[in-house]
């Protein structure tokens, strides 16, 4: 199965809660961080939600 490499580009400053709560659930604490994920339909879903803030690359 394949993984993403989702890297948090754009501060959550100012965003929607909703979004600041996704972020981290991606487990997104600082600009620039990494964190590599499943690529399933969850997190293809909570990245959609936060495109904006994120960058995504396959692993």
């Amino acid at each position: 199965m394949a993984n993403l490499k989702v890297t948090l580009v754009k501060s959550t400053i100012g965003a929607v809660p909703k979004h600041i709560k996704t972020v981290e659930a991606l487990g997104l604490k600082k600009l620039n961080k990494t964190v590599i994920l499943p690529d399933n339909a969850a997190t293809r879903g909570m990245v959609q939600q936060v495109r904006h803030l994120v960058k995504v690359e396959e692993a």
